[in-house]
């Protein structure tokens, strides 16, 4: 019986992934279908998805029972399987990207609406780093909205508040596009 072990052992080489490595990139797969559901379905286009998996993706959208789009899922993750998943990594990364630096953006415009109503120092760090904005409308807002946020709660209205934070987002915008332009030139 001894003689058979040497063969036994011999045949150890595993060739191929092991079934947890198979169901591992299977769960991957279907989580990427899941990222991929979230972008819009202007987002699938470029993509060049075979077009039962684009049918697959707009069935699961219009899913709402539990059980029925987790199996929708599961479909959608058989059928990720047979497309090259690099350019769906890719387009799902770049759409979380631009979101991420939105919501930077806003948080940064709220962070200056938040120093600019605390101090008349703020007004001047804020001319300082945005040189083109109109100082007498940016003076009017912030007085404004100082003066309804000195107003009891169930009097303001927020106006002036929601105006300036709009003429922050829309000061700070045209700075994102310098660069692009200085590379067109």
């Amino acid at each position: 019986m001894q003689e058979d072990t040497p063969d036994f052992e011999a045949d150890d080489g595993f060739d191929r992934p092991s079934k947890s490595q198979m169901k591992r990139d299977m769960t991957a797969l279907q989580k990427l279908g899941e990222d991929l559901l979230a972008l819009p379905e202007s987002r699938w286009e470029p993509l060049a998805l075979p077009e039962i998996l684009y049918d697959a993706l707009k069935a699961c959208k219009k899913i709402t029972n539990f059980e029925g789009r987790r199996r929708q899922m599961q479909y959608i993750g058989k059928l990720m399987r047979k497309i090259d998943p690099e350019p769906v990594r890719e387009a799902v990364a770049a759409f979380k990207l631009g979101h991420a630096q939105d919501s930077l953006k806003l948080h940064q415009s709220e962070r200056w609406r938040e120093r600019l109503l605390a101090s008349d120092d703020a007004l001047q760090e804020f001319l300082n780093e945005h040189a083109d904005v109109d100082i007498q409308q940016l003076r009017n807002l912030v007085r404004a909205a100082r003066k309804d946020a000195a107003n009891e709660p169930e009097k303001r209205s927020g106006r002036a508040f929601r105006e300036l934070f709009q003429f922050i987002k829309a000061s700070e915008a045209p700075e994102a596009s310098e660069p692009a332009d200085d590379a067109d030139e």
